[in-house]
């Protein structure tokens, strides 16, 4: 399999998860993360099950995923999404996934305030 390959693969598992989690299927983390993930954000605990509880009690859970840009390599998966809540302003979220052998391992993301157009 060339990087093209895994790269191509790794964006449509990418986007599969969101778009069942997007729709509220919680379990496709389960399904896509490692058991010894990694999150680099602030305050979010490591482990595929303390981060997936983490982000179920998170604003992320109850709120429409607009998606807008995804990037894949070989090794990463960089999506550009706005986060709109049911109360409170919306945010434009970068997140980078790290994927090891078709599951995710690591993340990075950054967040900002929506800028109205």
């Amino acid at each position: 399999m060339t990087d093209i390959d895994v790269a191509e693969e790794n964006k449509r598992r990418f986007l599969d998860a969101f778009g069942r989690f997007a729709a509220g299927d919680v379990e496709v983390l389960r399904e896509i993360i490692r058991a010894d993930f990694v999150s680099h954000t602030p305050g979010a605990p490591a482990g595929r099950d303390a981060w997936i509880e983490f982000i179920v009690g998170s604003p992320i859970a109850g709120a429409e995923l607009d998606l807008r840009h995804v990037i894949a390599d070989a090794r990463f998966v960089v999506a550009h999404y706005t986060l709109i809540p049911p109360e409170g302003p919306s945010e434009d979220v970068v997140d980078i996934w790290r994927f090891e052998d078709g599951l995710i391992v690591e993340h990075w993301d950054v967040s900002r305030p929506t800028v109205p157009a």
